[in-house]
C-alpha cells in the first residue's frame, strides 16, 4: 500500500527508519555540517528522500522542523563566542535582511505546497546545485566586501534576504550557507560575527516558513513521524558538536570539493526521482 503523505510503501519505509540508522544518518549530516561551520540540512534533505523514502514536500517539512531545532540549539553556543553586545551593534543588518527574508520564507513555502511533486523534485535539484556552488565560493575563494552606497546596500539586503528566504523555505534549511557570505559581502562583517548574525536572521525566517507549512495537509508528516524526527535531531546535534570539534582538521580545499560533489550527485538523483 502506498502512503499518500510520504509517497512510499509504508512497510518498506518503516524498515528503513530504524532508530540506529536514523541516528547515524542524522549524526553524519551534523558531522559534515559541523566540520565546515554549518548545520548540514542541505545534506539531510537527499537522505530523507533517497534513504528514508519521504516524498519531496514531506521531506522539506521534516527538514525544516529539524533545522529549526538545530538552530535553536546552536544559538547559545554562538552567543558564548560572540557577545550579545557585539551582535547588538549590528542590529540594523538583521532588520535589513529580515525585511526581505520573512516575505521570502512565506512565499517560498506557499510555492512549495502548490508545486506538483515532480516539479518540486526538479526545483530541489537545481537549488542543490546552487548550494554546491555557494559552498565552494564561500569556503575556498576569497571575496572582498562590496563598496556600495548606503541606500543601494539596504535595497540589496532586502532583495538578497527575500531570495534566501525563498530558498531556505523550499529546501527546509536554515540558509546559513547563503546568509553568511551575503552578510560579509554586503556589510563587511567578520565571518565569525556573520555566522551569529545569520542565526538571528534564520530563526524568525524559519518560523514564518514553518507557520506557512503548518497550513498544508502534508504537515501531518511531523505527527506521524515524531519518533523518527526526534531520533534524527538527536543524531544531528551530536554530529554537529563532534564536527565543531573537528573544525579545520581536514583542510577546506579537500573537504569542500567532496561535500560539493555529494550535493551535485544528490541533485542528479533528485532530478531523476
Amino acid at each position: 500500500m502506498v502512503d499518500e503523505v510520504t509517497g512510499t510503501d509504508e512497510r518498506a519505509a518503516r524498515r528503513a527508519r530504524s532508530a540506529p540508522l536514523t541516528f547515524a544518518a542524522g549524526a553524519a549530516v551534523g558531522l559534515l555540517g559541523g566540520m565546515i561551520g554549518l548545520g548540514g540540512a542541505e545534506f539531510r534533505l537527499p537522505l530523507l528522500i533517497g534513504l528514508f523514502g519521504f516524498a519531496a514536500l514531506s521531506a522539506v517539512i521534516l527538514n525544516k522542523a529539524m533545522s529549526l531545532i538545530v538552530v535553536i540549539t546552536a544559538l547559545p553556543a554562538r552567543l558564548a563566542t560572540v557577545s550579545a553586545a557585539e551582535l547588538g551593534a549590528h542590529w540594523a543588518i538583521v532588520v535589513n535582511l529580515l525585511a526581505g527574508s520573512l516575505l521570502g520564507a512565506w512565499a517560498g513555502a506557499a510555492w512549495a505546497t502548490r508545486m506538483r511533486t515532480a516539479t518540486l523534485y526538479r526545483v530541489l535539484a537545481v537549488l542543490m546545485v546552487g548550494m554546491a556552488a555557494a559552498l565552494v565560493l564561500t569556503h575556498i575563494t576569497a571575496v572582498g566586501a562590496l563598496d556600495l552606497p548606503g541606500g543601494v546596500r539596504t535595497g540589496a539586503g532586502v532583495i538578497a534576504g527575500f531570495g534566501i528566504g525563498v530558498v531556505a523555505a523550499i529546501m527546509g534549511v536554515a540558509g546559513g550557507e547563503l546568509l553568511i557570505p551575503t552578510i560579509t559581502l554586503l556589510f563587511a562583517v567578520e565571518v565569525k560575527v556573520a555566522g551569529s548574525l545569520s542565526l538571528l536572521v534564520s530563526l524568525p525566517t524559519m518560523l514564518v516558513a514553518f507557520a506557512r507549512y503548518s497550513r498544508d495537509q502534508s504537515f501531518v508528516v511531523l505527527r506521524n513521524n515524531l519518533r523518527f524526527t526526534t531520533v534524527m535531531i538527536a543524531g544531528s546535534i551530536t554530529g554537529a558538536l563532534l564536527g565543531g570539534l573537528l573544525l579545520g582538521v581536514i583542510p577546506n580545499v579537500v573537504l569542500v570539493p567532496v561535500l560539493a560533489a555529494v550535493l551535485l550527485i544528490s541533485a542528479v538523483k533528485l532530478a531523476r526521482h
